[in-house]
């Protein structure tokens, strides 16, 4: 994940920013989500664990175990220009993986709009548009797949309007696989879309006053 750890992605809706320990006790908070934990298929953590995570994505060299970028998704409205703290404007989170070790232009991207009131309201689109486009022009990601639990239809939904295709089911994990391959007409389209995206520098916030990260 080092990669995008000095990068700010700036969007209309959406900021993306990498994952810190500043992050952590709200990315907690969320996860103790039963919802949050059934779609995204995750187990609940301790706040120690959660820092575990955190420092294991960030320095973790074995990218088929670790993100090879994660963003926190903040909503750009409340974060730009207003001096607020990043954790006062998380939206959730997006991740690209890559899972096979054979091919690094294959990406698994992960989306998540851990907040209820975001939902629904183009957040998740943008933020993945950006993350794509991140992935092709920073990582050579030539192929991307998404793989969402069917009960999930809004997600399933999503990724088909950005021109995903269904190409398996997995009964056993009762998950949906999509994919998409970026030739020249897919990467002229996602380039356009994200073309208002601004990219900066990055200072990573400081720990509240009191906060000891573990």
């Amino acid at each position: 994940m080092k990669i995008n750890q000095n990068t700010v992605l700036q969007g209309q809706r959406v900021t993306l920013v990498p994952y810190t320990s500043a992050h952590v006790p709200r990315y907690h908070e969320w996860m103790r989500s039963e919802e949050l934990q059934r779609l995204t298929a995750s187990e609940p953590l301790s706040l120690e664990q959660e820092y575990e995570m955190q420092r294991s994505w960030r320095d973790d060299a074995d990218i088929l175990f670790s993100p090879e970028c994660t963003f926190i998704v903040l909503d750009t409205a409340r974060w730009a220009g207003q001096e607020r703290a990043d954790e006062d404007c998380m939206v959730g989170d997006v991740n690209l993986f890559l899972t096979d070790a054979e091919d690094p232009t294959l990406g698994e991207i992960e989306i998540m709009i851990a907040e209820p009131s975001y939902r629904g309201r183009g957040f998740g689109k943008e933020a993945t548009l950006m993350m794509m486009s991140y992935g092709v022009r920073n990582l050579g990601i030539t192929k991307f797949e998404a793989k969402i639990g069917q009960e999930n239809e809004t997600s399933i939904c999503m990724f088909k309007k950005l021109h995903f295709k269904e190409v398996g089911v997995n009964s056993v994990f009762q998950e949906v696989t999509l994919r998409l391959d970026v030739g020249d007409q897919e990467r002229q389209w996602l380039l356009e879309q994200t073309n208002h995206v601004e990219e900066k520098s990055y200072v990573e916030p400081k720990l509240p006053a009191g906060t000891l990260e573990t």
